[in-house]
Formats: C-alpha cells, sequence, structure tokens
C-alpha cells in the first residue's frame, strides 16, 4: 500500500501554515514553521504568486496533508461527496472527519492522524466490540471506538489522552476515559473544523 515516508515538516513551510503533523513538536520552539517561514527548497524564500489555478492546487494539497489521505483516495472522497446531498465542499471535509484515523486522533488516543492511521492498521481498536484496521472507514452515529483490552496498558495512549487538553475534544465525541472508549455523539458541522480552509476553490479545481 502507497504511503508518504519523508519530512512532513516541509508540508507545512510549503502552505505556511501549522498543519499540526508532528504532534507536541508543533507546539515547541523546534517547529519549523516558527524557524523558517518560508516553502522549502532552494527558491523557498523567493517571493511567489499564485494563478488562480496554483492558489486551488495549493488548497486541495493542504486538506490532503491535513488529513493524511494520497490523491486517489482523495479524489474518491470528493467524488462520494459530489453525489451526496448538500454543498459538496462541506460534505467533503465532513467526510474527510468522520474518518476512523481522524476520529481516533480527536479522541485524543493519537498524537497526530499519522500515528492514528498506523495504531488503526496494528488493531488496537474495535468499533462497537467489534475489531477493526482499516483507517479510512467512515463513522456514524452511535459507534463506539474503544481501545482493546490488550492494548490499554500501552504507555503511549495514556501520555496521548494527557496531552489531549491541548486541543480539546469536539462536541460531537463523547470521552470515557476510564473505559478508553468514545461515543460519536452526533455527525460533525463544518464549525467544527477550525483550520483555515477553502473547500469551495476545491471544488472549483476539480470542476476544470
Amino acid at each position: 500500500m502507497a504511503r508518504y515516508t519523508g519530512s512532513v515538516c516541509k508540508f507545512c513551510r510549503r502552505e505556511k501554515l501549522k498543519l499540526f503533523l508532528k504532534g507536541d513538536r508543533c507546539f515547541s520552539e523546534k517547529c519549523s514553521v516558527d524557524r523558517r517561514p518560508y516553502p522549502p527548497g532552494q527558491h523557498g524564500q523567493r517571493r511567489s504568486k499564485f494563478s488562480p489555478y496554483g492558489a486551488q492546487l495549493r488548497e486541495k494539497q493542504k486538506v490532503k496533508r491535513i488529513y493524511g489521505v494520497l490523491e486517489k483516495q482523495f479524489r474518491l472522497t470528493f467524488q462520494k461527496a459530489q453525489h451526496a446531498k448538500g454543498v459538496t465542499g462541506e460534505t467533503l471535509l465532513l467526510l474527510l472527519e468522520r474518518r476512523l484515523d481522524n476520529m481516533v486522533f480527536r479522541m485524543g488516543f493519537a498524537r497526530t492522524r499519522s500515528e492514528a492511521h498506523q495504531l488503526v492498521r496494528h488493531g488496537h481498536f474495535k468499533i462497537n466490540g467489534k475489531k477493526v484496521n482499516i483507517p479510512s472507514m467512515l463513522v456514524k452515529i452511535g459507534d463506539a471506538v474503544q481501545l482493546r483490552d490488550k492494548s490499554k496498558d500501552v504507555a503511549l495512549f495514556n501520555e496521548s489522552l494527557d496531552a489531549v487538553e491541548r486541543r480539546g475534544i469536539l462536541s460531537w465525541i463523547e470521552l470515557d476515559r476510564k473505559e478508553m472508549r468514545a461515543t460519536v455523539k452526533s455527525l460533525p458541522t463544518r464549525e467544527d473544523i477550525t483550520m483555515p480552509i477553502q473547500e469551495q476553490m476545491i471544488v472549483e479545481l476539480y470542476s476544470k
């Protein structure tokens, strides 16, 4: 299965925005965006001006990188949003938000979405009592995502939960830390996504 294994700090520098792809490092003085607030590469410090197409492409790349999705899967998600009821751009973001790996990140069991993706692939979680290992699975109202009994003693999960207060638990998720379980109270809304995203530009890009 294809996955990106290179540096992720350059993604934040490319978008000139903290995408919080490295957990606690993003909040520290080691953050690359704070140290080198210009795009990576030989010509990164040159002043650049994007065409309308370039701005749309950058917006698409930014959302892909936030959620850790590769191009083919992102396009398939967009096509699914196109055929769903509602505003296509908002539906796209909400489908990405409902991914299981994002849910695990939002619950606080992982410091980053890429870490959540790996933890799901390794079978650390159950949904409604059944073991799952598909990061792209969409959660729905009433789903209970719980850490498997064998994984509850892993120090990583408690450390991640201690750090979750920095970003907070969203209102659509009910967390029971004692049981290491989170329940989907309602579907996420556009207001729950606070990153500066202009989803309409992505719709315009794919409509060309």
